[in-house]
C-alpha cells in the first residue's frame, strides 16, 4: 500500500480534489495510443446527453480513440485475475466540464476478452462490448464485425515530450468519467499521477469508426504515446439532471 499512498500524495497536477472516501478499484493503463480529432460540435452535440457540457479547447471540440491495454483491474481488498483483469481495449470519447470537473464521456468501449467485457460493464455500467483485438510491438489491429469498426496501426515511439502544450494537457488530464444509464447521469471519480507522454509516429493507420455523423478514416490531428498509468477508481455518484438526457 505504500505505493498506493505516494500516488495518492501526489495530486498538484489536478484541477479538482479526489473524493474524501476510500477508493474501490485499482487498474493500470498501459502502452497507451492517443488518436486525437477536431470535430464539429453540433454533430458532437448529439452524441452526448444535454446535461453533460462538452468541453471545447479556444472553441474546439475533440474526440480521441485509445487503444492500450488494461491490466490487474481489481477491487480494493481482492487480488487481480490475470484471465479477466488483462485485457487489450479501445476507448472512443469526448470532453465534459461539468461544474468545474473536466472529464470524459464514451461513445465506444470495445474490449479483446468476453469474458472481460461482460465483467466491466456488469461492474461499471459502462458500455462495454467484445472486439477482436491483437497487439504486438508496434503493431494494434482490432475489428468489431458487429458496428463494422476497425483499426490497424502500426507505429514507433519517440521521445519523451518535457514540455507539454496546454492543448496536451487538456487531452490527457481528466480525473473522472460520466456516464449515462437508465435516463439518469453518473460520475466516476478517477486518481492517478500525471501522464507521461511520449511522441508517436504513426507509419501506417487504416481506421474505419463511424458514430452518428461523425466518421473516422483519417490520420488524427494529433496523436501521443503513454507508458501508462495506475489508476484508482472510486465508486459512481449520481449527478442530478434538469430534464431528461437525450442522445
Amino acid at each position: 500500500m505504500k505505493k498506493i499512498a505516494e500516488i495518492l500524495k501526489q495530486n498538484k497536477h489536478r484541477d479538482f480534489p479526489y473524493p474524501t472516501g476510500k477508493w474501490l478499484y485499482y487498474q493500470e493503463w498501459n502502452r497507451v495510443l492517443f488518436l486525437h480529432w477536431e470535430v464539429s460540435y453540433d454533430a458532437l452535440r448529439a452524441l452526448v446527453p444535454q446535461d453533460l457540457h462538452i468541453d471545447t479547447f479556444n472553441g474546439k471540440a475533440y474526440i480521441s480513440i485509445v487503444p492500450f491495454t488494461m491490466e490487474k483491474i481489481r477491487p480494493r481488498y481482492l487480488p487481480s485475475v490475470k484471465a479477466i483483469s488483462d485485457f487489450d481495449e479501445i476507448n472512443v470519447r469526448t470532453y465534459i466540464n461539468n461544474n468545474g470537473k473536466r472529464g470524459v464521456y464514451f461513445l465506444n468501449i470495445e474490449a479483446g476478452k468476453s469474458i472481460s467485457a461482460l465483467v466491466a460493464r456488469t461492474l461499471s455500467g459502462l458500455p462495454y462490448e467484445k472486439a477482436i483485438i491483437h497487439r504486438e510491438q508496434g503493431k494494434f489491429t482490432s475489428i468489431n464485425p458487429y458496428k463494422g469498426f476497425q483499426l490497424a496501426a502500426t507505429y514507433s515511439i519517440g521521445n519523451l515530450k518535457k514540455e507539454k502544450t496546454k492543448l496536451d494537457r487538456w487531452l490527457t488530464e481528466r480525473y473522472c468519467l460520466y456516464l449515462d444509464k437508465k435516463d439518469r447521469l453518473y460520475r466516476y471519480d478517477i486518481h492517478h499521477l500525471e501522464w507521461e507522454i511520449q511522441k508517436l509516429a504513426l507509419h501506417n493507420l487504416n481506421i474505419d469508426y463511424k458514430i452518428g455523423e461523425l466518421h473516422f478514416k483519417n490520420s488524427p490531428d494529433l496523436c501521443h504515446y503513454s507508458k501508462g498509468v495506475e489508476v484508482l477508481a472510486w465508486n459512481a455518484i449520481n449527478i442530478p439532471i434538469a430534464r431528461k438526457s437525450e442522445i
